[in-house]
């Protein structure tokens, strides 16, 4: 493998490293051409941001701050009570703050009535709750949706800690001083709401117990008089001779156990009626059966209730925040408004289902205790008639003296018991402690003005920079020199300023700007092609470029003119040059100094052996430069420039030449150009500043190196003074020191 072969195989197979810098590269150039682009997008998020808070009513939100001990006091039994888990139970009393008897109660204050914030509540909101919230909750005592409940039940917000068990109360205004006075009303409400709740409870349970004493005590005279009647009869009939008989001692323990049988009866009834008149409302029942203590019967919440719980608080945060960012009217909005209707539902639904089974349980208790006392009933009734026959006296006056003492103990427990209700029902069912009042907020807590700016800032980069690259992915177009140099791997050896200035037309124009070095050479175009001349003299080592191509990716890139100008500088410099135009698709040198090719003898004529080489070279008016033109048209370029003729011209005339300069066609258009790529010692590959793309470039590119040629490096033309990125010319344009003005100064 030759020289010239291995370094085009490493220019054709970068390394990752290479690769990656490269993509590196690309993407910070393009974010640099895109800069205005995201600076004005930013700037419009910015400015979109500063109207928003400009326009935005600022709101304020005052919290209150509660602790709720779940306690309740021995209501009819000795048993330690039904507990629940702290979570469920919190998330309950949450949900009751924000039920509709609390807010309607709040609502119905004439004073909260007439706060601005109540009736300055948006015409629009009910429309958008229609259909979301249950029919309950809209629904007053008059039947007709109360807008200010609603709205109220909106803007109020309740919290349960994740980290402790207290309740936060807050409420969202305009109006400092009304939030806080909102906050505090339903506080109230709901402490009023649950005192009365339980005493109303609690004092049917009284109603129930008090009248059972009644019954008892009329009992308990009946069975004084029986004992006192038989004893005025009968005197008083010792039992003591019945101690020590089974048959009596067994009688004493069903006596006793009847009358804890009855009790049972009696406190499972008390507790069933209770619980009955209060069947239309299992948020109630929940809460009595959440009070009421019972051994051995400990209600956990399900994991679905808690999950719900924890879903509904999830689902209201979101909502939160969604309305900070969306309208009502917004799909998100209402999917979350929905969700959260559903879970409310699923939660009601599980509330109902605990009351029925509650109930149930209780229905079951009091059938339990019935049978019981019915059993207990027969069995003492059995014990009682054999007695008599023992003892018919004795057996009288025991059994009086039994159901006398049975009486007393009844009646001391219902005492107690009564009591304990006087004591509850003035003392609540709950212990709710208020931690924190509500009061007016110093700083609003929306618009956040920090957050929205620095949210709009980030999205307004992120934004331009998507416009960015989507743009450069939409435009396939190199920008610039070092993005040409990363993406093809390759040096690039100058630009050329674009040729301002009268052109002329048609051939005079090809003559103008081929000749440019000729004609104007203190311009930036003529300094331009002396520099990609000193490229090219140092670019490889002496001897190693005799031979050079121009090409380029597409036709209209400025090889033509490329290869007339660079040949020219050369020949300035003391080389002797030879143009060939080897374009025979389109030949254009001929026209760049005045020839005729179709009269003409060149390059296809000498190839074919119809005139020698002598005769087909034309002097150039610049010293030193020669050129060959292609010659009459021929049918088989690819193959007159495949032939060994052709190499073997090329061959001599490197005896001759200094430099040689092939002009061939575009590399993308034919096969030409890797022909004459593979014969000549360096290629140079010419792009058009704004219009040659990646993609052809990088094809020219892998064209070339796929037969071996030594590609010395890029060169862009017609690059205009406004994009710098392209070199300096655009900067500093031509110094002014030509040939001329340094042989003045001299």
């Amino acid at each position: 493998m030759t020289e010239k072969q291995k370094i085009s195989e490493n220019e054709l197979n970068p390394t990752a490293e290479q690769g990656s810098q490269h993509k590196g590269r690309t993407f910070a150039m393009a974010m640099q051409r895109r800069k205005w682009s995201i600076l004005v997008i930013t700037i419009v998020f910015i400015v979109a941001a500063i109207i928003y808070i400009a326009k935005a009513v600022p709101t304020y939100t005052s919290t209150a701050r509660l602790y709720i001990e779940q306690t309740g006091p021995r209501i009819i039994t000795d048993y330690e009570g039904v507990m629940t888990q702290s979570k469920n139970y919190l998330y309950t009393q949450g949900e009751l703050i924000k039920s509709t008897p609390i807010i309607a109660k709040v609502v119905s204050d004439a004073e909260i009535r007439k706060l601005k914030t109540l009736k300055e509540q948006p015409v629009s909101f009910i429309d958008n709750l229609k259909g979301k919230i249950g029919l309950s909750d809209l629904l007053i005592e008059t039947g007709e949706i109360d807008n200010q409940v609603i709205y109220l039940k909106k803007i109020i917000d309740v919290k349960i800690g994740i980290k402790d068990d207290i309740i936060a109360v807050s409420c969202v205004s305009p109006y400092r001083e009304e939030a806080a006075k909102i906050v505090n009303a339903v506080v109230d409400a709901y402490v009023d709401y649950q005192t009365n709740q339980k005493k109303s409870t609690v004092s049917e349970v009284l109603r129930i117990l008090q009248k059972e004493k009644i019954e008892r005590d009329k009992e308990l005279d009946r069975n004084f008089e029986e004992l006192l009647s038989f004893t005025r009869e009968h005197g008083v009939v010792s039992l003591e001779k019945s101690h020590g008989n089974l048959l009596f001692a067994r009688l004493s323990d069903l006596s006793n156990s009847f009358a804890e049988a009855q009790l049972e009866t009696i406190n499972a009834k008390a507790e069933l009626e209770a619980v009955q008149k209060l069947g239309a409302e299992p948020i109630r029942i929940k809460q009595y059966a959440l009070a009421q203590p019972r051994t051995g019967v400990t209600i956990f919440a399900s994991d679905r209730e808690n999950e719900l719980y924890l879903e509904l608080k999830e689902l209201k945060a979101e909502l939160a925040d969604a309305l900070l960012q969306c309208s009502e009217d917004h799909p998100t909005v209402k999917a979350l408004k929905a969700k959260i209707g559903q879970t409310e539902q699923e939660l009601s639904a599980m509330v109902e289902e605990f009351a029925r089974a509650y109930l149930d349980i209780l229905k079951i208790g009091y059938e339990s205790a019935q049978q019981k006392e019915s059993e207990l009933a027969v069995s003492y009734e059995q014990e009682r008639k054999a007695a008599q026959n023992l003892n018919v006296k004795a057996t009288e006056y025991s059994i009086l003296e039994s159901k006398l003492e049975q009486s007393k103990r009844f009646c001391e427990i219902l005492d107690d018991r009564i009591k304990e209700l006087n004591v509850s029902e003035d003392a609540g069912a709950l212990n709710v402690s208020i931690l924190e009042g509500a009061r007016p907020a110093d700083l609003a807590t929306s618009p956040k003005k920090a957050r929205i700016m620095a949210v709009n800032l980030i999205l307004g980069i992120l934004f331009g920079i998507g416009f960015a690259v989507t743009r450069e992915w939409m435009d396939w177009r190199l920008r610039g020199t070092e993005e040409i140099s990363a993406l093809l791997a390759m040096p690039v050896l100058g630009t050329v300023p674009s040729m301002t200035g009268k052109k002329g037309k048609g051939k005079q124009a090809v003559a103008n700007n081929g000749q440019k070095v000729q004609l104007e050479p203190k311009s930036s175009v003529a300094e331009a092609y002396r520099t990609i001349r000193t490229a090219v003299f140092f670019g490889v080592p002496k001897g190693q470029a005799r031979t050079i191509l121009v090409t380029s990716p597409a036709p209209s890139d400025g090889k033509t003119t490329m290869v007339s100008n660079l040949a020219i500088s050369m020949a300035q410099a003391g080389q002797k040059t030879l143009i060939i135009d080897a374009d025979f698709r389109k030949p254009m040198q001929h026209n760049v100094f005045g020839f005729t090719n179709e009269t003409e003898n060149g390059l296809s004529s000498v190839l074919t052996g119809q005139v020698s080489l002598e005769q087909a070279i034309r002097e150039c008016p610049t010293d030193g430069l020669y050129l060959l033109t292609s010659g009459p048209d021929v049918p088989n370029p690819s193959e007159l420039l495949n032939s060994e003729a052709f190499e073997n011209l090329l061959k001599e005339l490197t005896h001759h030449y200094d430099r040689i300069v092939v002009d061939s066609p575009p590399v993308t258009s034919v096969a030409d150009s890797q022909i004459l790529a593979a014969i000549c010692d360096v290629t140079i590959l010419v792009l058009r500043a704004e219009i040659s793309t990646r993609k052809a470039s990088e094809h020219a590119k892998e064209a070339l190196v796929s037969v071996g040629a030594h590609v010395l490096g890029v060169v862009v033309n017609d690059v205009s003074p406004k994009h710098s990125r392209y070199g300096y010319y655009s900067h500093y344009g031509y110094y002014g020191y030509g040939y001329g003005q340094a042989k003045k100064n001299k």
